[in-house]
């Protein structure tokens, strides 16, 4: 069956690139050699991995995922990504749908206690808010069944948000239902980290005030600290230092912006300070690391 989407992915996209397709919510991605370290954003979302392998950093913690296994992300989160198993002839071949949160929340409330998750996987990474997991034949079923809904536009528009519910469904009943059902229960650590983290997203060229922070969400300083950390693998200062950086990187890259000017859209009040953080993350000075990426003939994929 993953040969199968595999073999649906690579006749719809052949190639390489991240595909939004006219199924709204849905991306397909193909790469066809190995790819240097990016970053990126990931939005809450459920990817199955149908052919080759990628790395993926978030703070300190680095997960690999490949083929027969799906990667969800709870919440936006910052991190750095690479394909390390890809070729012409075997390209890395993935597929992508959105969460929503709200239905995540609507779904766990319609099966309240009737249909308790699946055994939680045993990491060390109870609380993180992006997680990896074997992929199970109902899954991976009901992907291929939506990839396939791109043939027939006039059925997949009354058919495809049915899948994408069922496949949100099955993953919540599965081994990842205990971590997600965490991210939409009001009263959960992870909920409130959730809303700290949607406000630094909106928010992250502004000064950050952790007090405000956590007295929205009826945290001590303390407390947000540690459990920001249990969730994104880092701390709120290095959660919107790589917002900032991502951002800025985007501006000099699409818009053409100096160095300087982007700096200060995404908050930085010294040009010099800016310089010097951009270039332990990047490995490069920002006009040096853009003038690489626009000479380069083969565009690095996004994480």
């Amino acid at each position: 069956m993953c040969r199968e989407l595999a073999g649906l992915v690579s006749a719809r996209v052949t190639q390489e690139g991240v595909y939004e397709t006219d199924i709204p919510g849905l991306d397909l991605f193909r790469v066809d050699a190995p790819t240097p370290c990016m970053s990126t954003v990931y939005e809450p979302s459920l990817c199955v991995i149908a052919q080759g392998r990628k790395v993926v950093q978030l703070g300190d913690r680095e997960i690999i995922y490949g083929a027969l296994s799906y990667m969800v992300s709870s919440v936006d989160l910052p991190v750095n990504g690479r394909v390390v198993d890809a070729s012409p002839e075997n390209p890395f071949l993935a597929v992508k749908i959105n969460i929503d949160p709200a239905e995540v929340a609507e779904l766990v409330l319609q099966l309240g206690d009737s249909a308790v998750p699946g055994e939680p996987i045993d990491c060390p990474y109870s609380a993180c808010g992006l997680c990896v997991a074997q992929v199970d034949l109902g899954i991976l079923d009901a992907m291929t069944r939506l990839v396939r809904l791109l043939d027939s536009p006039t059925d997949a528009r009354v058919l495809a948000p049915l899948i994408q519910r069922e496949i949100i469904y099955r993953a919540l009943v599965g081994e990842m239902g205990s971590r997600m059902r965490e991210f939409v229960s009001a009263d959960s650590q992870s909920h409130r980290i959730s809303r700290v983290i949607a406000v630094l997203k909106d928010r992250f060229a502004e000064p950050l005030r952790v007090r405000e922070l956590a007295e929205n969400v009826n945290m001590s300083e303390s407390t947000l600290y540690h459990s920001f950390k249990q969730v994104t693998r880092m701390s709120p200062v290095q959660f919107q230092k790589k917002l900032r950086l991502q951002e800025a990187r985007r501006l000099m890259l699409s818009e053409g912006l100096e160095a300087a000017t982007a700096s200060y859209r995404v908050g930085y009040e010294s040009p010099s300070h800016f310089s010097r953080e951009y270039s332990r993350m990047f490995g490069a000075s920002p006009r040096a690391d853009v003038v690489k990426l626009r000479g380069e003939t083969r565009m690095p994929m996004p994480a």
